[in-house]
């Protein structure tokens, strides 16, 4: 991935996170600008702080780089709501998706 995507990818994991620039920086234990730095396509981060960045996004570095996936902490908070559901019931989800899609 390079610089540009990775930066755009950073943004719009943030900004579905509903968090700034700044206090993403701040609670990943870098300077106020360091996101910022980022996703103005300045740096890369380094993997210890890339692995931060996953955690408190929520999400696995495998997801960090699947742009596949728009939303890959609603798709996880969807997995762990499905859990348990009869398997009529996630037929019914599956095809409630399918119809989504088109």
């Amino acid at each position: 991935m390079e610089l540009r995507e990775f930066s755009l990818r950073l943004a719009q994991l943030r900004e579905e996170k509903k968090v700034s620039a700044r206090d993403m920086s701040l609670s990943v234990g870098q300077c106020a600008s360091y996101i910022n730095s980022i996703e103005n396509q300045r740096s890369f981060p380094s993997m210890t702080v890339f692995f931060y960045i996953c955690e408190y996004l929520n999400i696995t570095p495998k997801e960090f780089f699947d742009t596949e996936s728009k939303s890959p902490t609603k798709e996880n908070e969807l997995l762990e709501a499905v859990k348990g559901l009869s398997p009529e019931q996630l037929d019914t989800l599956i095809t409630l998706a399918k119809g989504l899609k088109k």
